[in-house]
This record gives structure tokens, C-alpha cells and sequence, in this order.
């Protein structure tokens, strides 16, 4: 029995979960257990136990060492997740693809801008029918205690990543399969559908995604079939969570580690340099890459637990990324240094030529910012004088002011929104500190704007586990800003209904989706929220930790809403809530809403 009696085997990014065996295994380390799983034809089941990122990644990596089928039981207090009955087949006209009805909305951000505005005619839902919504259909992801990946809809089917490395092609309206295909780790990248004019469409017509352990996928998303996969860094640490941009032939990666979480005060930390890479979309040839560091890592001390230090490493491409046609420009945020010494490009916004990859400038945020989770450990990991963690959490938002001027917004984890002029990225135009701030609290994965308004989501926890003591109040909600000079128009504090719940915050976590006369927020407290564009008035909202039955006929519940934002098209809302990891709510739920239920 696998989750019958457990051992841990290994302190690996420990803060987040441990990979276990049996008591009774012969294998008391990684290396034990690589040679056990070796031994066995048919492979070996495990668990992964608390918030699971930890169990999952090493999962993966004995896939890759042995080269045998590793089957993950994520497992939720204390037992794993059961996976749900087999969700319908799509047959007759929902299994149908309308190659005249191309992606709409192929980038995470909704443009290429990163603006996560949806216009009238793509949202398809009038203002006054919001309070109207009810749930139309509900998925339940298997096997999973979150559910990070956006929807992206094309062809009438809807696109999304999931925990256990499925990806699915459903039929937006009903919610069937049409087809899976299941890559080697988690997604939680939106899978981007590469466009095409209605009247011209591809013979292949390509989705492309990005995996827990840094593979880049190209399927076709007619049937899944895969077309190329790309591993775009050979760091062992290496992981794909910013949202790919294709433009034009070519899909921009964002690269991202897991290095950070390197608790162990006996690992050598650190030598993962975030990158921007250039993929050609139908070969899978990398055209460029340029890391955000430019020295490679070198040997610089020892810790005080006498381990060797290496640096510098950190400034990880982690959240979603905007293209300037005008300048030619892909602009990219970055976080914070893992080790010394400190660099320039941390916590940051760097401008990479869109054609070259090269670095036409950055404009730092916060200096210094050292910091690994052995600062949380208070270990030897943790680098002298350690930093806040402050990343720039939000990417970066190109927007047109009413005025005509054209304004770089981006959000920080310290809880501080700000714009910069994209034509002289010196001094900030503004910086205006919404919420209280933490590790996992501030401006993180996503704002909206349009060119009256910036929508700010605030992520305040009461406890962020980082063993600081705060006096000021968490101040968790939505805020609206004039994007031209910062100047606060309205904010909406989330009122409390966890009642002191495990993993429960009422503030946003997610990234926030605006359309006319709306912007719709997912909770970490599991409510999910359309508010008013003009006042931030509550115009609908839906608690989605309720049980609900799922299209498997299974009953499944969300939680916290983290990371992907709500997506709107054709009259229908899509959000995904669960995110059993870093102390949210776990939970397995895809949510379909529409006018009545319709």
C-alpha cells in the first residue's frame, strides 16, 4: 500500500511537501530509489503529502533518471485524491472544430500587451446579464489539488493544462472531451493556440504549452497528436510558469526554477539563471536565447554550514510578459536573486529585442533582494543580508492612457503598484502601496487595465508563513488607480468569511479579467466576484468551495483561486479554483458559468 505508512526520503523544498515511501521500502534515499524503480518493470506508484509541488517535481525527475512509469497520488488530509469517473466523450456536432473560428485571445494577457481586457465583442456578455450567471457545467480535474493552467478557447473547444500533466481539448459549450494528451509533468500554463486569419487556416493548426520540469510541447489541436517537445533549459531546477507568447511564427519562453525552494542547508545554492527563449513554432528549433544574468554562476564561499555558494543566480522570467509592436520590444518581469552576489536584473523589468533577443534596456525595482526559502528555514541557505523577496509579481502592462500616453504598469509583492514611461524607463511616473505585502502577498500574477483604469488585486495573507510578525493589517481586494498618475479612484477590501479556515485568505491571489462594465476576480477564500469597472460594487459572486456534481457525475469541490484568472468569451465565464499549494485551499474545479445556466 503505498500511502499506508510513510518515511521521508528526502528534505528537498521540505517548506512545501516531502516525496515518501512505505516503512517497509528497501529505499532510504534518491538514489535508493531510482534503483528501485529501475528493478521493476511495471514502475512505482508515491504520494506526495501538504502542498505537493515538492513530490511532484522529484516524481518527475525519477521519470526522467529511470525511464520507467512513475503513477502520482496527490493526496489531500491525509489521503490521495481519488480520481474521478471518466468525464464524456464529445460525439456529433461538440466534437466538431470550427477552423473559421480561430483563437480570439491567444495570449494569457488577452492581447499582446498583457492588458487581461476582454472587448464586448469577444466577451459576448452585456453588463446587466452578469448578475444572471449561474453554473452551466463543472470538471473535475483527476488526481489533482489544484488547478493553475488558464482556459484558452479556439475552434469552439476549450484548451487547458492540469496537475497530472493532462491536457484538454473540451467543448466550450458542454464541456465534453474531444481529445488529451498527456505531457510529462504538471501544466499550468495556458496552452496558447497559435492564430490565423479565418479565411486561412492551417492545415495543422498548433497549441503549445510548458511543463513543471521546463519542456515546451507543440501539439496539433485538432487530435493532440505531438508535434515537437523542447527541453529549453538543462538546469535540473528549470520550470516553464510564465505564459508563452507566440507572435508571428515564433513562441517567446519565459524560464523559471524551482532552485529557490532549496532548503537543504547541505545543497550547493544556487546556479539558475533565468532566460528568455525563441522557439521557432513549427520546427521547435531554438532561434535564441538570452538569460537575464549575464555572468554564469561561479563558485564565490561557503555557507556557515561550510556548503559551497554559488552565484549569481535568480531573476527568474515567472509571470506573464507583453510585446510592444511599436518599439519592437518583448517586455518581461523578473524576481528576486537566490544567492550572492546580488545582480542589476532582479526584480526587474527587462526589454528584449523581439527579433534578436537582445537587451535594449531594464529599470531594476528592488535592489538587494537576496532570498531563498532557507530565509523562511532561518538556515544556512540563506544568503548574508538577506533580502525581502519583492519580485515584480504582476508582468508588465503596456496601456494607453486617455490621454494618449502610453504607461508600463507592473505590481510588486510588497504590494505596491507602478508605472514607468516605456520611451525613458528611469524614475518611476508613479508608486502607489496598496496592501500590506509579504512573500506571498502584494501585486502577484496579473492586473488589468484599460485606459481609464488600472485594477490592482491585493493578495494579503494573515499568516504568510515566513515567521514575520506584522502589525499592519492585510488589505486583500481589488483597487482601481487612474494608470496616468497612480491616483486611487476606488477600492474593494474583501470582507473575512473564513473563519479562521486552513488555508484560507479573502484576498486575490489570481490574476483579475476586465471586460465592459466589469472585472471579475477569483478569491483565495474560493469566492469568485464580478465587480463593478466604475465603483467596485459586487455585481455577482459565487463560492466555489461548494460541492458541486461534476460532468463525470462525480461530487468535487474548489478552493483558493490562484494564479489563472477568470477567461470570458461567448457569453461564457471559465475558472478554474484549487490551489492545494504554498497554505491555499487545494481543490480540483474547472466552473463553467453562462446567463441562467443556458
Amino acid at each position: 500500500d503505498p500511502v499506508a505508512d510513510f518515511t521521508p526520503i528526502s528534505s528537498f523544498m521540505s517548506f512545501l511537501s516531502l516525496l515518501v515511501v512505505p516503512a517497509n521500502s528497501p529505499a532510504r534515499n534518491f538514489a535508493e530509489l531510482v534503483a528501485l524503480a529501475k528493478s521493476k518493470p511495471g514502475g512505482l506508484s508515491f504520494a506526495s503529502q501538504g502542498h505537493g509541488t515538492a513530490g511532484h517535481f522529484l516524481g518527475e525527475m525519477m521519470k526522467t533518471a529511470t525511464g520507467a512509469p512513475m503513477v502520482h497520488i496527490p493526496m489531500k488530509g491525509g489521503a490521495p485524491a481519488v480520481a474521478p469517473a471518466a468525464m464524456p466523450k464529445c460525439s456529433g456536432p461538440a466534437a466538431k472544430f470550427d477552423m473559421g473560428r480561430p483563437a480570439a485571445m491567444p495570449a494569457w494577457g488577452f492581447d499582446d500587451a498583457n492588458t487581461r481586457r476582454i472587448p464586448a465583442s469577444i466577451a459576448g456578455l452585456k453588463s446587466s446579464d452578469i448578475p444572471r450567471l449561474k453554473l452551466k457545467w463543472a470538471m473535475a480535474y483527476p488526481n489533482a489539488m489544484r488547478a493553475r493552467s488558464q482556459p484558452t478557447v479556439a475552434m469552439g473547444a476549450l484548451f487547458v493544462g492540469s496537475q497530472d500533466g493532462t491536457v484538454y481539448s473540451l467543448d466550450a459549450k458542454t464541456g465534453c472531451v474531444r481529445w488529451t494528451y498527456r505531457a510529462t509533468a504538471e501544466v499550468r500554463t495556458p496552452v496558447v493556440v497559435a492564430p490565423w486569419q479565418a479565411n486561412k487556416a492551417p492545415a495543422v493548426p498548433l497549441a503549445f504549452f510548458g511543463d513543471l520540469i521546463g519542456r515546451v510541447y507543440a501539439v496539433n489541436a485538432l487530435d493532440g497528436s505531438l508535434v515537437w517537445k523542447i527541453k529549453v533549459d538543462d538546469h535540473p531546477s528549470a520550470t516553464i510558469t510564465s505564459p508563452p507568447l507566440y507572435r508571428n511564427g515564433t513562441l517567446y519562453v519565459g524560464v523559471s526554477s524551482l532552485e529557490e525552494a532549496s532548503a537543504d542547508p547541505s545543497y550547493p545554492c544556487c546556479t539558475f539563471r533565468g532566460s528568455l527563449v525563441a522557439v521557432d513554432g513549427v520546427s521547435g528549433k531554438v532561434k535564441w536565447k538570452t538569460y537575464t544574468i549575464d555572468r554564469e554562476p561561479k563558485l564565490v564561499g561557503k555557507t556557515k554550514a561550510g556548503t559551497p555558494s554559488w552565484g549569481p543566480s535568480g531573476a527568474a522570467i515567472w509571470s506573464a510578459m507583453a510585446i510592444d509592436d511599436k518599439r519592437n520590444l518583448l517586455y518581461a518581469t523578473t524576481g528576486n536573486n537566490y544567492s550572492h552576489p546580488a545582480d542589476d536584473r532582479s526584480d526587474s523589468i527587462i526589454a528584449f529585442d523581439l527579433g534578436s533577443g537582445r537587451i535594449k534596456w531594464h529599470w531594476q525595482s528592488v535592489a538587494n533582494d537576496l532570498w531563498n526559502v532557507g530565509c523562511m528555514l532561518n538556515n544556512a541557505n540563506c544568503p548574508e543580508n538577506a533580502g525581502p523577496d519583492f519580485d515584480i509579481g504582476a508582468g508588465a502592462v503596456l496601456v494607453k492612457t486617455a490621454s494618449g500616453k502610453e504607461v508600463l504598469l507592473a505590481g510588486r509583492k510588497d504590494g505596491t503598484a507602478l508605472a514607468i514611461d516605456p520611451n525613458n524607463p528611469g524614475k518611476p511616473l508613479w508608486e502607489r502601496k496598496l496592501g500590506r505585502g509579504s512573500i506571498q502577498g502584494g501585486v502577484q500574477w496579473g492586473m488589468a487595465a484599460d485606459a481609464q483604469r488600472a485594477y490592482v488585486p491585493i493578495a494579503d495573507m494573515a499568516d504568510s508563513k515566513d515567521g514575520k510578525v506584522y502589525s499592519e493589517p492585510t488589505k486583500g481586494g481589488l483597487y482601481a488607480l487612474d494608470p496616468l498618475t497612480g491616483k486611487l479612484l476606488w477600492s474593494a477590501v474583501a470582507d473575512d468569511t473564513c473563519k479562521g479556515a486552513e488555508g484560507c485568505d479573502s484576498g486575490i491571489l489570481a490574476a483579475v479579467t476586465a471586460v465592459p462594465g466589469a472585472v471579475f476576480a477569483g478569491h483565495m477564500d474560493g469566492r469568485i466576484r464580478a465587480y463593478d469597472d466604475k465603483t467596485g460594487r459586487v455585481l455577482w459572486q459565487y463560492d466555489s468551495r461548494q460541492e458541486v456534481t461534476t460532468l463525470s457525475g462525480a461530487r468535487a469541490h474548489g478552493g483558493s483561486v490562484g494564479q489563472a484568472g477568470p477567461v470570458v468569451q461567448d457569453g461564457m465565464v471559465y475558472v478554474n479554483s484549487g490551489y492545494g499549494i504554498y497554505f491555499h485551499m487545494p481543490g480540483n474545479l474547472l466552473l463553467a458559468f453562462s446567463v441562467d445556466g443556458k
